[in-house]
């Protein structure tokens, strides 16, 4: 029982409702007019420079904010150059392979004509030295023949004859020969 005795202990009927809780009016009076007196001084000196600060601070950050946004566009515009400038640079690395490519076909071609030309002179050339000496060995022939026939035709008259003789005994002969062929 001691314990609801401390709770229910009985008051003097005259005391307030302030004294009953067991606070003193003169010394919350005070404490009123104290922190209303500290609101003014807040209020007077640094509530306005708090709200300053804030408002700066505020705008801070929507300038940040804001220039994030530019620069974001702005990168994603230089995105997009970089990109179109990359497709160019393909293309234009395309064109630059294509006419490599085409430039070395007309060298080839170029070179492969050259070779042709070259050829075909070397050819022409030895069928010139081949007639030349295909001419040269017939007149040998010619010759080898006509002494073969003056010796022949020696053997058989038994006799020499003069030059101006053997020339035309030799022509008539190897002139019907090529008549019989």
């Amino acid at each position: 029982m001691t314990f609801l005795s401390q709770f229910a202990t009985t008051t003097p009927p005259k005391a307030d409702l302030f004294s009953m809780l067991g606070i003193d009016w003169r010394l919350l009076i005070l404490q009123i007019i104290a922190f209303l007196v500290l609101v003014a001084i807040l209020g007077k000196f640094v509530y306005p420079w708090l709200i300053k600060q804030v408002d700066a601070r505020q705008a801070d950050i929507e300038a940040a904010s804001e220039a994030a946004v530019r620069a974001q566009k702005m990168a994603q515009a230089n995105q997009e150059k970089v990109t179109e400038l990359l497709a160019e640079a393909r293309e234009e690395a395309a064109e630059i392979v294509d006419t490599a490519k085409s430039e070395s076909a007309d060298m080839l071609s170029a070179s492969e004509k050259r070779a042709l030309d070259l050829a075909e002179r070397i050819v022409a050339g030895a069928h010139e030295q081949l007639d030349k000496d295909i001419a040269n060995a017939r007149k040998t022939l010619y010759n080898d023949t006509l002494e073969l026939v003056a010796l022949a035709t020696e053997k058989v008259v038994k006799a020499k004859l003069d030059k101006k003789a053997d020339s035309a005994l030799i022509a008539t002969a190897v002139k019907q020969t090529k008549e019989t062929k």
